[in-house]
């Protein structure tokens, strides 16, 4: 299969003497719909229009083929794409750590900062570490997320249950969707 066309590589369009169908389904290039004709005589009017015959809709029965300039459609696309990449959000997970034995003042600024993250969009996964004698006092690390769950739980809600991986505990909270 011929395919033109630079950064349009999400979706690929046959066009001319590339379209394999018989027949196609044509539409002008003002959007007018000309009907099924054969795939050669499709050719013939967007050869004398000085256009490309461009198969949109190959899974249709016949396959949807629009006489329009290959190259500004392209351009088209890619403007399309642009927007939408623009518009969406990526979303990273954030890490915030914690200790068993973490003061008061420390546990208010680590739970600032999660919330700093959740309001940018970002999902945050609370970590609470272990080491030697503490891993006997897991439901230490326990509570204290289970204190910064109840104080994120305006604006976050969690994933899932609270879990434990060897020397550590964690819970990832993710942004409530706001209307």
């Amino acid at each position: 299969m011929f395919v033109r066309g630079g950064a349009v590589e999400s979706k690929r369009f046959r066009i001319n003497q590339f379209i394999t169908a018989p027949e196609v389904r044509l539409v002008d290039f003002d959007g007018t719909m000309i009907g099924v004709i054969k795939t050669v005589d499709a050719l013939a009017k967007a050869h004398i229009k000085d256009l490309d015959l461009v198969e949109i809709s190959p899974q249709a029965n016949p396959p949807v083929c629009r006489i329009i300039s290959f190259s500004k459609f392209k351009y088209e696309m890619n403007k399309k794409e642009r927007e939408a990449k623009k518009k969406q959000k990526i979303s990273h997970i954030k890490e915030v750590r914690i200790r068993s034995r973490i003061s008061e003042h420390d546990l208010e600024v680590k739970i600032k900062r999660a919330r700093e993250f959740i309001t940018d969009g970002d999902r945050v996964q609370i970590t609470a570490m272990f080491s030697g004698r503490e891993m006997q006092h897991k439901d230490l690390g326990i509570k204290i997320i289970d204190k910064i769950k109840e104080s994120l739980a305006d604006i976050a809600s969690p994933e899932g249950k609270i879990s434990s991986m060897g020397v550590r505990v964690f819970l990832t909270l993710v942004p409530k969707k706001t209307k």
